[in-house]
């Protein structure tokens, strides 16, 4: 085939360097960008569970950063015991959930592979776009998060407050554009870099939770303010609980970092037996890296929201406290010094930082596995550069939005989270109930229908993070639907296989000229071959000693893009010769197959149609919809993209 790209003369241009540098391994750079939902070749070397958790602890243990102070917003002097009510929430619902979507996607898909193979057509297509709209709002604005909370860190310091004080947008910018700097330029993710970030920086939460806890044990007044504080306000346990229950959806934020879990997965080594068909090491592996992950937290959990709780006063967590933001790193100084205090902001912006970026490489590896393959992504978007520049652009304008409040983002981020961990509560109650486990339906039944409640108790307390969702959502199906419709006419069949009868038909029929009928199967009795062969001879004054042979194409997921093209040979009737296939769109299987043909006989061949009574507007909609509609001038126009020059493309005849 013909390559429509002509050699450019004479040395390259500024711009033609900047294009091709912005473009640079267009095809398939996406594939091969390191990072957390990265699919690794068969080349990369694995690392050990453990290891490969520190991946997760970027994005997941960082949130110890801003989740604390976020709590005691929250739910103020009830935060230890809503708190609890979250890591029962991790430990018995979201992390069974999980061990299970690692079961069933081993290769790192995650839950929306899972419910993407639930549906098909468009509503499966359009269900996945709109959870890629989530996804979007979870990576993103874990970038303006973590970004705006690393901010904070910095300007909150004591040695440099008083410099920094209302910058925090400008800083919050600048460490994105570092962000987006390092993906420029070509990020290489180190897990070893992870590994390090993640040791430290536990270790120094470690030491901060030790000296907290020691204080509240030997300051036994600040347990007994805190008890009589709890009590004049809830009264009761049992009011406690219930307030817990109503307040929890606010602390959604600390189960974020599932999702991730699984996505790591194609880092995870396996067992020496493990086939990509069934790894069974690399899921024990992850499930072990996914437990311990939600015991870690769990406990960080728990001991950071008492000590923040006990010994920051409330007035501290409010907008522009010294703890706003930062609760942890606020006792770092208060109780070890500003010496260790600062240590405790340096690895807290570092984690922070790189949480950004696990969050930055997620994006560039979700939307290209989904949008190219449905033919919903320009074709720019395969390479990664542009797609980062996009990624900041976004992530500029969701930080001057929120002007780099770390409050403010909560609900959106926590929108993100929660729909994510719904649908896969969701789909591991489908896959349980498919698998006829009673037991884990009903289980996982219920987890659903808690995360249900939480997102929509999140939704209805903080509307911002739908809308903003929403906004995500709108902004992709607009320019997936575009980019669907300007590239409907590419020659969308990445293969052409011919069984042995069909490739003795191309055989038989290019000893002359290559003719063949499109043919709309309906009876398949001898009749309608007769009549449509005869039609066909008559309205294009073909001689009778010319060969013709039919070509039937079924139609069978028309929302999928890209498909492979299986041709098979047969006699009806004893006369008539049939070359049968199937493919989501009629003419782009026609031009693929005529294409194929030219190039393995040599010679251009012919196809007959016959015109289609009705309104070109509404054939195009059935192209676009169902993969049909008035076949003879699109296929024309797929062969004309494919093929430019003239004297090689195969011929249409219409009658």
């Amino acid at each position: 085939m013909a390559s429509s790209i002509r050699p450019e003369s004479g040395p390259p241009t500024a711009g033609h360097r900047f294009r091709a540098w912005l473009l640079e391994g267009l095809a398939d750079r996406v594939k091969q960008q390191p990072g957390p939902h990265a699919q690794p070749s068969e080349s990369y070397r694995r690392h050990s569970w453990w290891r490969v958790m520190c991946l997760t602890g970027v994005d997941y243990f960082s949130t110890l950063g801003y989740q604390p102070g976020i709590a005691a917003l929250a739910a103020g002097v009830l935060s230890p015991v809503a708190t609890v009510v979250l890591v029962l929430v991790t430990l018995a619902g979201a992390l069974p959930v999980y061990r299970r979507v690692a079961q069933e996607s081993p290769n790192g898909q995650g839950s929306i592979a899972m419910l993407e193979r639930l549906l098909s057509f468009w509503q499966g297509k359009l269900f996945v776009l709109v959870l890629l709209g989530f996804a979007a709002t979870d990576f993103l604005i874990t970038i303006t998060l973590s970004a705006a909370d690393a901010t904070a860190h910095v300007v909150e310091n004591p040695n440099l407050a008083d410099v920094l004080h209302g910058r925090e947008v400008v800083i919050t910018l600048i460490l994105i554009a570092l962000l987006g700097a390092v993906f420029l330029k070509g990020f290489t993710e180190a897990v070893g870099i992870a590994v390090v970030l993640v040791g430290v920086y536990l270790a120094l939460n470690v030491v901060v939770v030790a000296v907290g806890l020691w204080h509240v044990m030997t300051e036994p007044q600040v347990v007994t303010d805190w008890s009589d504080a709890l009590t004049a306000e809830h009264g009761s346990p049992l009011a406690m609980v219930g307030v817990a229950l109503l307040v929890f959806p606010k602390l959604a934020l600390g189960l974020s970092g599932f999702e991730t879990g699984v996505a790591v997965m194609p880092h995870v080594e396996g067992d020496p037996g493990d086939s990509e068909e069934r790894p069974a090491g690399r899921i024990k592996g992850t499930k072990k890296l996914l437990t311990t992950a939600a015991v870690i937290m769990s406990a960080f959990l728990i001991t950071s929201s008492v000590i923040t709780t006990f010994l920051i006063p409330q007035e501290k967590f409010e907008s522009g406290g010294e703890a706003n933001g930062r609760a942890l790193a606020y006792l770092a100084h208060q109780y070890l010094g500003n010496g260790f205090g600062s240590v405790y902001d340096i690895a807290t912006i570092a984690i922070l930082w790189f949480a950004g970026a696990s969050a930055m490489a997620g994006l560039l590896n979700l939307m290209p596995r989904y949008l190219p393959r449905y033919g919903m992504a320009p074709h720019w978007a395969r390479a990664v550069r542009p797609m980062v520049l996009v990624f900041l652009a976004i992530a500029f304008l969701v930080t001057w939005i929120f002007d780099a409040d770390v409050d403010a983002q909560g609900g959106a981020y926590a929108t993100g989270v929660l729909v994510l961990i719904t649908s896969a509560a969701i789909a591991a109650t489908i896959a349980a109930r498919r698998a006829g486990q009673h037991g884990w339906t009903a289980a996982f039944g219920l987890i659903a229908a808690v995360f249900l409640y939480t997102t929509g108790a999140n939704i209805i307390e903080r509307p911002d993070g739908v809308q903003i969702g929403g906004c995500f959502i709108g902004a992709i199906i607009a320019v997936s639907l575009l980019s669907r419709i300007r590239r409907a006419f590419e020659l969308r069949v990445t293969s052409v296989t011919l069984d042995p009868m069909a490739e003795r038909f191309v055989r038989d029929v290019s000893h002359r000229r290559s003719r063949f009928i499109a043919n709309k199967p309906e009876a398949r009795d001898a009749a309608e071959y007769r009549d449509k062969l005869q039609q066909i001879r008559d309205d294009n004054d073909i001689p009778p000693e010319d060969d013709l042979v039919f070509i039937e194409v079924t139609v069978r997921d028309p929302s999928e893009f890209e498909s492979d093209l299986s041709v098979s040979g047969t006699v009806l009737h004893d006369r008539y010769r049939v070359l049968t296939l199937e493919s989501s769109t009629i003419p782009n299987a026609l031009a693929a197959l005529l294409l194929h043909v030219r190039d393995v006989t040599g010679r251009r061949p012919n196809i007959y149609f016959e015109w289609t009574e009705g309104s070109p507007l509404s054939h195009f909609v059935k192209f676009f919809l169902f993969g049909q509609g008035e076949v003879a001038p699109v296929t024309r126009e797929v062969l004309r993209e494919a093929e430019p020059d003239r004297a090689r493309r195969p011929r249409v005849h219409v009658g």
